[in-house]
């Protein structure tokens, strides 16, 4: 009796994960879902209204600037995982590196806006050193609420992120395979290309995706870096939450926060799928 009294005893402290669980995650999604999918007698339905027209427009503009936010993450944060890796006789620069990464990835919001809008806007102080040697970003059509802006904004915790998640990857590559492709005579290209990079390549593309998602959702810097103008998903949606009584189409917002949450997870369950095969691969 005393050790089946034990036994669901454990399991009660699971209790306070789950009640934060169902307050934040599962509440929170079965209303946006059950008000997506509300339809008003004079409109369209709201999940067919998110994903046509300007919407649609928005959503696929969201995905590009996060895709391409995600593919210069993708090959910068590599780069810079290999190389702290490879320097294993500078354990303290490594230290430093992923220290930072882990503060970096999860930066953003108002204060990540207000330093690249005071380091990159108008009047800048980057874009002034720049312009006196000759490189005017602003005579060029830069702009740092533009698309190329705003992914240069995102870059800041894309790449961090992407150092993070291959770490670990390329610790997982074992040294006897290096050294059994060099005795059969490969050279170091030939086993990054052939060896290492098939075995790197789940995790490379579940990063890939994972920061697709983290672009996606990103809110709160879009929104201090175009002051709510912006054609980005997130932006637009709070437009619609929060100007219920200028718009009248508040289902519409859910609408599209419930597009925006299926994306997502899809992009999630990529991740953990991808992950999971680079996982086995180094067992």
């Amino acid at each position: 009796m005393a050790g089946s009294f034990k036994s669901r005893a454990r399991h009660f402290i699971y209790l306070p994960y789950l009640i934060f669980l169902s307050v934040f995650l599962v509440w929170p999604g079965i209303y946006v879902f059950r008000a997506a999918f509300e339809k008003n007698s004079a409109e369209r339905h709201p999940m067919v209204e998110a994903v046509t027209g300007q919407y649609r427009a928005s959503f696929i503009y969201s995905l590009e600037l996060s895709a391409v936010s995600a593919a210069i993450g993708l090959f910068i944060g590599s780069l810079v995982a290999i190389a702290i890796v490879r320097l294993e006789n500078v354990r303290v620069l490594r230290s430093l590196v992923v220290g930072y990464s882990s503060v970096a990835a999860n930066m953003g919001g108002i204060p990540l806006a207000f330093a690249f809008l005071s380091a990159f806007g108008m009047q800048g102080l980057a874009t002034r050193l720049l312009r006196e040697i000759n490189i005017d970003l602003i005579g060029w059509g830069f702009r740092i609420t533009d698309f190329w802006g705003i992914v240069l904004v995102y870059l800041y915790f894309q790449i961090p992120l992407m150092t993070l998640i291959l770490v670990p990857a390329i610790d997982g590559l074992r040294r006897t395979w290096h050294e059994v492709a060099q005795s059969l005579g490969a050279t170091a290209n030939q086993y990054w290309r052939f060896v290492a990079l098939p075995i790197l390549t789940p995790a490379l593309l579940g990063g890939f995706l994972l920061l697709i998602a983290n672009a996606f959702a990103a809110y709160a810097t879009a929104f201090a870096l175009s002051s709510g103008g912006s054609r980005l998903v997130p932006v637009q949606i709070r437009f619609f939450l929060q100007g219920e009584t200028i718009t009248g189409k508040t289902n519409l917002g859910y609408a599209m926060a419930a597009w925006m949450v299926l994306l997502t997870l899809v992009l999630v369950i990529g991740f953990q799928t991808l992950v999971r095969r680079s996982e086995r691969w180094r067992q």
